[in-house]
């Protein structure tokens, strides 16, 4: 035990080091290790008494779920579902070991330490002390650790709510990963942007580079991603106002990701094709069918054509209607400890997004605040106690939630 946790409870050094053992286990694609995460997982539930099972996937990956009995089953459950797979690592950039769980300063270092194993021990660490404390709940609780969501979840979640397993569970209502808050405050996020991966095909005349030729695919391709770019800058705009009181889940990105184009890198040869990837993530107040439409005609050149790599149809936000049981009960939470909470669009893709497609109210919070927004970055990091004291936070929500009459 460092010098660090000899300061905390048995229960809270247990949390913490059941956390750096989840981040030593690495899960990043490709070659994640889902079977060292499931067995670590599933010994920690088991260490409370809950019994969990295995699901395997048709993509052939795992899912995790465990499931605590309420007084009234059946009554729709409550879902925590966090994702055991993390980004891959640029190590050379890092200051230590990304998957060493160091911890040193107050902070516990390592990938995934935000995105989302912390939050997925503390959803486990606050259902596993109601069960040991003998604290019975109204509705069922349910517990999944799914693969996959770094890749877009289609292996893993989307698999997940198509299989009977699923609709045993009788999901009413769902919390999932969120983000980290720099301020004093906590961020509850009820909707995301939609994600749309769009690929620019360009085809135009060829020849010698000594020479002026029109038409050329780069060309089109040039004139058409001016285009996206350009409404770019205007969203961007519409961020850095400071009137507009906008976040980055209130207006649509676009950014520029891959360019191809040219023959083996010949430099006098103008190639006869070329491609360019976007990313674009929508807000929810924009038309999806008029955005297509801007696309037609952004695209709208000779030779020039897109197709989606990814295309979510339909935008789902969950309601935050005061006069809403399920955030009505989580409002009760956050007024009761005193901590302010900022609802947000959540500003990238989440597995939530397929659970509100089914029209079933989630939300995403990751229990973390005072502290720098971290995911996908590198020295990747969460502060102990900040982690420590989340799980009381997300105890007191798996209450409330799962006692909604």
């Amino acid at each position: 035990m460092s010098e660090s946790e000899a300061s905390l409870s048995g229960d809270d050094a247990a949390a913490v080091e059941r956390l750096r053992a989840y981040v030593r286990i690495n899960t990043a694609p490709p070659s994640a290790d889902y079977a060292g995460a499931v067995a670590l997982l599933s010994a920690s539930l088991a260490s409370f008494g809950i019994a969990s099972r295995v699901l395997t996937l048709p993509s052939g990956l795992p899912v995790l779920l465990a499931t605590v009995e309420g007084l009234e089953p059946s009554l729709p459950s409550v879902l925590l579902n966090s994702h055991t797979d993390v980004v891959p690592v640029q190590r050379e950039c890092w200051s230590c070991d990304p998957f060493a769980a160091e911890e040193r300063d107050g902070k516990i270092f390592g990938r995934g330490t935000q995105d989302m194993k912390s939050c997925g021990i503390q959803q486990l660490e606050a259902v596993g002390r109601l069960v040991r404390s003998g604290v019975r709940l109204r509705r069922t609780v349910h517990l999944s650790f799914v693969p996959d969501e770094e890749l877009g979840g289609k292996r893993g979640m989307k698999q997940l709510l198509e299989t009977d397993d699923w609709r045993a569970l009788n999901v009413g209502v769902a919390l999932d990963e969120g983000l980290a808050n720099p301020a004093d405050a906590y961020t509850l996020f009820y909707g995301e942007r939609a994600p749309w991966w769009v690929r620019v095909h360009a085809t135009g005349n060829v020849g010698h580079g000594s020479r002026f030729i029109e038409g050329t695919a780069l060309q089109k391709l040039h004139d058409v991603c001016a285009k996206f770019l350009a409404f770019r800058k205007q969203q961007k705009a519409l961020l850095d106002d400071s009137h507009g009181c906008k976040t980055l889940g209130d207006v649509t990105t676009v950014n520029l990701t891959n360019i191809e184009g040219g023959i083996g890198g010949q430099p006098n040869v103008i190639p006869g094709f070329a491609h360019a990837t976007f990313d674009i993530r929508i807000a929810p107040t924009v038309d999806l069918a008029l955005f297509e439409k801007q696309l037609d005609e952004w695209c709208a050149v000779d030779g020039v054509r897109y197709e989606f790599l990814q295309k979510l149809p339909s935008h789902n936000i969950s309601t935050i209607d005061a006069n809403d049981k399920w955030w009505s009960a989580l409002l009760g939470v956050f007024q009761k400890i005193g901590v302010k909470i900022e609802p947000e669009i959540f500003p990238a893709a989440t597995d939530s997004r397929f659970i509100r497609a089914r029209e079933i109210p989630c939300y995403g919070f990751s229990p973390i605040k005072n502290s720098p927004i971290l995911l996908h970055d590198h020295n990747e990091f969460v502060f102990r106690d900040d982690f420590v004291r989340g799980i009381g936070v997300m105890q007191a929500l798996v209450q409330a939630l799962a006692n909604v009459e």
